[in-house]
């Protein structure tokens, strides 16, 4: 097994479905120009409140990608 170097890139995703849509949406836009992602950890979870329920979901997520030579 080769040894890696990866990179961490910060994104927060949002939707208005669910937290799981939330960080889809962000690593299906980060796929299109970021290759060879690895792994993702989620670091902050917020929701916006509107009339008593959750409107809105933003979920900061760190993507781990590695270094091509």
């Amino acid at each position: 097994m080769n040894d890696h170097i990866y990179k961490k890139l910060e994104l927060t995703g949002s939707s208005t479905v669910g937290i799981q849509d939330a960080i889809e949406n962000a690593v299906s836009k980060a796929s299109k120009t970021v290759h060879d992602m690895r792994w993702l950890e989620v670091v902050e979870t917020r929701g916006h409140i509107a009339d008593g329920k959750i409107s809105h979901w933003q979920v900061t997520i760190k993507i781990g990608f590695t270094l091509v030579e």
